[in-house]
C-alpha cells in the first residue's frame, strides 16, 4: 500500500467515517440496532472526541482520502486506568493492507503515553477478521461487557493490559 497519513480527525472528517462504518457494518451483515451503526455520534465523531477529555481519534487518509479511522476513549464507568478502543474501522480497499494493525498500535500507544493501563474493547462475531487480529495483539476475553458503552448489540468483549 502507498504511505498512509494517520492523523488527528479533523472536522472535514465526519461524512467520510461515518460513511465507512456503516458500510463496513452492512458488508459483514453487522448493522443492527445496539451497535454504533445507529449511534447518533458516529456522524459527529469530530465533535464527541473535541469534548471529551482523555479521548483521541485518528484518522488514516491516502492522497486525500480518508480509509478509515479508530480511537481510544474514557468510557464510562469503565474502571480506573482503563480506556476503550473505539470506532475501529476501514473501508474495503483498505482492509488486509496491515493498516488495521498500525491503526491500533497507535492507539495502543497513545492510550499508554496518555496514562492508560488497560484497553478494552467490543466486538462482536460478524467482525471475526477484526477479533482475530485483536488476539494477535494480545487481547483476552472477558465474560460480559465493561462501563456504559450503549452498544448492546456487541457481545464480544475484550481487555488488554498496556
Amino acid at each position: 500500500m502507498e504511505e498512509v497519513l494517520i492523523r488527528n480527525i479533523e472536522l472535514k472528517d465526519n461524512a467520510s467515517l461515518a460513511a465507512i462504518i456503516r458500510k463496513s457494518l452492512e458488508e459483514f451483515n453487522a448493522a443492527k440496532p445496539g451497535t454504533v451503526y445507529f449511534d447518533t455520534t458516529t456522524d459527529h465523531l469530530f465533535e464527541l472526541f473535541q469534548s471529551t477529555p482523555n479521548s483521541k481519534y485518528f484518522v488514516a487518509e491516502l492522497n486525500g482520502t480518508v480509509i478509515g479511522g479508530a480511537g481510544i476513549f474514557p468510557t464510562e464507568n469503565l474502571p480506573k486506568g482503563y480506556c476503550e478502543l473505539v470506532k475501529m474501522y476501514l473501508s474495503k480497499d483498505a482492509r488486509g493492507s496491515g493498516l488495521g494493525r498500525m491503526m491500533i498500535s497507535k492507539c495502543l500507544d497513545t492510550a499508554k503515553e496518555m496514562g492508560f493501563t488497560n484497553v478494552y474493547l467490543e466486538s462482536m462475531p460478524e467482525l471475526s477478521k477484526a477479533v482475530k487480529v485483536y488476539e494477535k495483539f494480545g487481547f483476552s476475553y472477558l465474560k460480559g461487557p465493561l462501563g456504559n458503552s450503549g452498544h448492546c448489540g456487541c457481545d464480544i468483549w475484550m481487555m488488554k493490559e498496556i
